[in-house]
């Protein structure tokens, strides 16, 4: 009979056990399905190249697919944003419950010990669950949505960034690549007016002076070439950097740069960047969030709730306990913890208020400046194309034609064929700048411009 009557008990703590353990499986079997689902990982975007497809890539906008689905810091970028993708939907969620299994034996550590022989012998199974006050599960859940928000923008900037240096560079390379031809092309000239001076020399046309200005400036324009390649190197590797290739690859290809066109009118511009800059925006949804956060403090004056419920079982001849409990958290000290809680939080919301503002007006400063700045280089490579270019060559044409026969000296040759490298270096120079302003403004309202 006693072991007849002590089954019941333990079959009881056996299914407890076994339940319990159940409901520890099927979470772990869920945490490990949802963290090998496939859309969590990281793959290239939609319509990217993928690695084989950019073994040689050619042109500015191949190399800039390159750097959106090579560079590091756009992956750690995307990764932050999908993993707080993830926190809505935990910090929604109200807490795991409690499960409990309570036995007082009677007269010895054994289990089930004084089952038969003591009125206060039990065993017990219950759970007690915590639920926070109303509103406060959906506040939080807004606020992660916020956050998960601001993390896609700075995904989205991260973008936009790395596309604007990769055009810088590559426009910085384009500039390096045709002073070096200029300069190149100016050595080949001094070469032959070196040539010219000299046969002048030996015929008594000439004096010494200017057969050894000509070998003085070309070896100085050595000593520019030597410098220009050294700035085309650093530019290759900062650009390989940024394109996530390793410094012992290949050079990048550098093609032919035209002046870009901009049609939209500044007012359309500033337009854009108040809707498309995803700065502006982030710092919008970080003053969104601020005042989510608000309202969650002011929700902790309101109690959060316990409920619990326990089953007990007795020995024989008494009958078995239920217990259903019910408790509230008072915030009884408000004063002391909800209280600066809620002042914390109105401060924080207007710092975020003012963040946005200066977000909105630096944002606004950055356009207006790359505005002027494309504006003006528009113009200068106008008065370069039709005015300075066109007549620097002219006098230097007339200048050689008169140093042939005599008419002018070499200092006066040499100085209009230094004009002409220089304007065109100038020139370029400024050409590089123009697509730069491009890139940035591009990089501020959003590609369609």
């Amino acid at each position: 009979m006693k072991s007849f009557n002590r089954w019941p008990i333990q079959r009881i703590a056996l299914a407890a056990f076994c339940a319990l353990g159940l409901i520890v499986s099927a979470a772990t079997k869920t945490i490990s399905a949802e963290s090998a689902d496939p859309k969590d990982q990281l793959t290239p975007e939609r319509g990217s190249p993928t690695n084989r497809e950019i073994q040689n890539p050619s042109g500015l906008s191949s190399l800039i697919d390159e750097a959106l689905l090579r560079s590091p810091i756009i992956a750690a970028a995307k990764a932050h944003w999908q993993a707080s993708t993830k926190v809505p939907r935990q910090v929604s969620t109200i807490p795991d419950p409690q499960l409990s299994f309570q036995q007082l034996t009677v007269g010895g550590p054994k289990p089930f010990e004084g089952y038969e022989s003591s009125d206060f012998y039990y065993s017990g199974f219950g759970f007690m669950q915590d639920i926070p006050g109303p509103g406060k599960l959906h506040l939080r859940a807004q606020q992660a949505e916020k956050e998960a928000e601001a993390a896609r923008l700075t995904y989205e900037t991260q973008q936009r960034q790395v596309v604007e240096q990769v055009r810088e560079t590559y426009f910085n390379l384009f500039y390096v690549a045709k002073t070096k031809d200029l300069l190149s092309q100016t050595r080949e000239q001094l070469e032959r007016v070196e040539r010219t001076s000299d046969s002048q020399y030996q015929l008594g046309m000439s004096q010494q002076q200017d057969v050894l200005k000509a070998q003085l400036e070309m070896t100085s324009l050595l000593k520019e070439i030597a410098m220009n390649d050294e700035q085309y190197l650093q530019a290759q590797a900062g650009l390989k950097g940024l394109l996530g290739r390793e410094q012992d690859s290949p050079n990048v290809p550098i093609g032919e740069v035209s002046a870009s066109e901009v049609t939209a009118e500044s007012g359309r511009l500033r337009q854009l960047a108040s809707t498309n800059s995803p700065a502006f925006r982030q710092a919008l949804a970080m003053e969104q969030k601020s005042d989510l956060g608000l309202s969650l403090a002011k929700k902790d004056y309101i109690p959060d709730f316990t409920v619990g419920y326990m089953y007990q079982k007795r020995g024989p001849g008494f009958s078995d306990l239920y217990q259903l409990t019910a408790g509230a958290t008072i915030p009884l000290y408000f004063w002391r913890k909800q209280t600066p809680a809620v002042e914390q939080a109105a401060l924080e919301k207007e710092a975020a208020h003012a963040e946005t503002y200066a977000s909105r007006l630096s944002t606004m400063s950055d356009l207006q400046a790359q505005i002027i700045g494309l504006e003006t280089t528009a113009r200068i490579m106008s008065v370069y194309k039709s005015g300075l270019i066109p007549q620097s060559r002219a006098t230097q044409s007339s200048a050689l034609n008169s140093y042939r026969v005599g008419k002018i000296d070499f200092q006066t040759l040499l100085s209009s064929m230094v004009d002409v490298l220089r304007l065109q270096q100038e020139y370029y120079r400024t050409l590089a700048d123009h697509e730069i302003a491009v890139a940035k403004i591009k990089q501020i309202v959003g590609e369609n411009i």
